[in-house]
């Protein structure tokens, strides 16, 4: 999120890369993890009251020895309070170029440039929104895991895992809750994403965010830089992935 002197910053050819792949894209997503020691002091100085988030319960599926995600397929299911269960499909990283213009056209499918501090990476995502709640009796062996993806993210899948590994042939890798919450802000005159995730084994990760059109990705980083960096945000600190961090957890920690 940020591009100022104390924080890693993109390269020039980096640059040149994004703005490439900015023509490409739908949208475009901000990001910045905030180190450990920084995360009481963050929330504070973004006026965070907690009672405003809602929970939510993250569940990935892979084989144990993450066959998928070698192959840069992320497959996940979420359960959130107070709204319908989710899933999708991604692939990651990913060159635009190469999805047809029929796949890119479908209901729920996207291209998305993540971007941190020194580095980014643009993924194509077909999300779903589950009509009836499935996760937890999904995840609890009661259905199989296919019934969480519509026939489109079935088909995406068959078409980008890696042969012979089928939905119902992947494990639980979860769940990890997650605190969410949008904050409003009217400098930036958007909202700023706060995520919490606890992982099992203590570590936590709090991630801060914001989405634009990939036309505005650099103007909007300047501004965001200048709102956190003006509350006292660390914006140079180790940046650390949600989903990285969720799968070398739990392969190293099978369930049952």
């Amino acid at each position: 999120m940020s591009t100022g002197d104390d924080a890693k910053q993109l390269d020039e050819e980096q640059v040149r890369q994004v703005l490439e792949l900015s023509h490409q894209a739908d949208t475009f997503e901000l990001k910045l993890t905030v180190p450990e020691e920084d995360r009481f002091a963050t929330l504070s100085a973004l006026g965070v009251d907690p009672l405003d988030a809602y929970i939510r319960q993250v569940f990935f599926f892979d084989t144990p020895e993450l066959a998928l995600d070698r192959a840069g397929v992320v497959v996940r299911a979420r359960r959130s309070q107070g709204r319908p269960d989710d899933s999708v499909v991604k692939l990651r990283p990913v060159d635009p170029g190469d999805l047809d213009a029929d796949l890119r056209a479908r209901d729920g499918f996207g291209v998305e440039i993540d971007a941190m501090p020194g580095g980014y990476v643009p993924s194509a995502s077909f999300k779903g929104t589950l009509k009836k709640p499935r996760v937890k009796a999904a995840v609890a062996g009661e259905k199989p895991i296919h019934k969480l993806f519509s026939k489109g993210q079935r088909e995406f899948y068959a078409e980008r895992a890696p042969d012979g590994i089928e939905l119902d042939d992947l494990s639980v890798l979860g769940p990890v809750p997650v605190l969410k919450l949008k904050l409003p802000t009217v400098e930036l005159g958007r909202k700023l994403t706060i995520e919490l995730w606890s992982y099992p084994d203590g570590a936590r990760i709090l991630e801060l965010s914001t989405k634009c059109e990939p036309a505005e990705a650099f103007q909007v980083a300047a501004e965001a830089e200048a709102y956190l960096s003006g509350r006292g945000v660390n914006l140079s600190g180790e940046q650390t992935t949600k989903t990285r961090t969720a799968l070398e957890y739990f392969a190293a920690h099978p369930l049952g």
